[in-house]
């Protein structure tokens, strides 16, 4: 009793020390306890503000932004000038004047063609700007699968790597048991085999996470490196479990789905397309309004006093005309057919998406309940059960009671229970996410 009281005074002033020495940290060393690793939040922000591809996407919604402004760009007016008449004739030239002539033309938009550009390139806006969504929203999706593998690898290679220390502490007992006589030759060099084969497991496992850190830098548009330096990943992320039901989820996933939108989109700018098509059919007429000017012509007289020409006074007379086309281009109606078919088949995408979505939604719900499910069971009985049954055959082993191939099996079935568990953890993320993906269900 007076050691353990002895003990527990030193550990005291040892202990006030430590916290001490926590408190002072300066303020910059407490951030970068703090920092010094990169969520899938953070990671996921990255990917939206450096990827290119998503910027080359959204590049489409500016040039159909821009498509507004075009359509609603009106006729431009001619202006027509020039020499109506001028005679070349020599001996005619002193008897008449040079006409010139001055004119507007106007093409008159009938139908509303204006109008329904404009409709029909905002419909398109809009259908771009859902393209753009869905293709955002794969993207991150994409990007969280790879985060989730990365973590995968890095936890798999942390499991095999403490597989291999520990099977090193194993043939380090073995050398000093064979010194003493305890064990045989052939057991010894058994298990430097089997601590070899660990460490090829482990140098396989670190290629693989090397490459699946890699993996990273394809959705970020640039290094890993470059925008988070030498941050590692955290990956002890806990993402809320959905609660909501199946029926909730497939109204959430048909309301609000970025494929539907886009489904939806498309059908709305086919019928706006028809809408113009219509109206283009419609002839346009032009307006010509112009002028003539005649200079005045003076008298020319003979030697004997006679006018020998036609003198006129100035002449300036003023022109309206209205041209309107012959539509005998109207009699085929190929550009109707076009946009009611494009109609058809938008329409028909969009039931096609709403059934899609629902067996989708159908399908990642129970996926995802069967995989929440499979942790929970590694969690509450198959990881513990197995940690257990290793560590008491390692202590069997230690103390003689068991051979080298039980240890050996106790071993292969724990890190193969272990990297199952942790597969069934990146099934989950990934049914998660899925399951995101499906129904637009905000998760954090």
């Amino acid at each position: 009793m007076q050691k353990i009281k002895k003990q527990k005074s030193r550990a005291l002033p040892l202990m006030c020390g430590l916290l001490l020495l926590l408190l002072q940290l300066p303020a910059h060393a407490q951030v970068n306890v703090q920092t010094n690793t990169v969520s899938m939040q953070q990671y996921l922000a990255a990917v939206e503000n450096n990827s290119l591809d998503l910027q080359a996407q959204q590049e489409l919604i500016a040039s159909a932004r821009a498509g507004i402004s075009i359509a609603g760009v009106r006729p431009d007016p001619q202006f027509t000038a020039g020499i109506d008449s001028k005679e070349m004739y020599g001996p005619n030239k002193p008897n008449t004047a040079t006409t010139s002539i001055a004119g507007i033309a106007i093409t008159v938009e009938t139908a509303n063609k204006r109008g329904a550009r404009i409709q029909a390139a905002e419909s398109n806006v809009r259908f771009t700007e859902a393209g753009v969504s869905a293709y955002r929203r794969q993207l991150l999706s994409d990007a969280s699968n790879a985060f989730t593998e990365a973590c995968r690898s890095a936890m798999s290679l942390a499991r095999r790597d403490s597989s291999l220390n520990a099977m090193r502490d194993i043939v380090k007992m073995n050398e000093a048991r064979f010194k003493t006589g305890d064990i045989g030759k052939q057991e010894l060099v058994q298990s430097k085999v089997e601590a070899d084969r660990f460490a090829m497991d482990v140098t396989s496992a670190r290629a693989d996470t090397i490459n699946a850190e890699a993996q990273l830098s394809n959705f970020l548009g640039k290094s890993y490196q470059e925008i988070f330096a030498d941050r590692k990943l955290d990956c002890s992320y806990q993402q809320d479990d959905v609660i909501a039901d199946l029926a909730t989820l497939t109204r959430q996933a048909l309301e609000k789905r970025e494929d539907i939108q886009v489904a939806r989109s498309a059908s709305e700018n086919a019928k706006d397309n028809i809408e113009l098509a219509r109206a283009n059919r419609w002839i346009d007429p032009v307006v010509n309004l112009g002028i003539k000017n005649t200079p005045r012509v003076n008298a020319i007289q003979n030697a004997s006093g006679t006018v020998t020409n036609s003198p006129a006074e100035r002449s300036s007379p003023l022109s309206l005309t209205v041209t309107i086309p012959i539509p005998f281009s109207r009699m085929q109606s190929g550009e109707l057919s076009q946009a009611q078919s494009a109609l058809t088949q938008a329409q028909l995408q969009l039931r096609s998406t709403l059934m899609r979505a629902e067996t989708e939604v159908r399908g990642s719900y129970l996926q995802y309940q069967a995989a929440l499910q499979n942790i929970k069971n590694y969690k509450e009985h198959v990881l513990d059960d197995s940690d257990r049954l290793l560590q008491s055959v390692r202590t069997s082993y230690r103390k003689g009671a068991a051979s080298m191939l039980e240890l050996l099996n106790a071993q292969r079935n724990a890190d193969e229970i272990y990297q199952a568990y942790l597969q069934a953890e990146a099934t989950l993320a990934i049914a998660r996410i899925k399951l995101q993906q499906s129904t637009a269900y905000q998760m954090k």
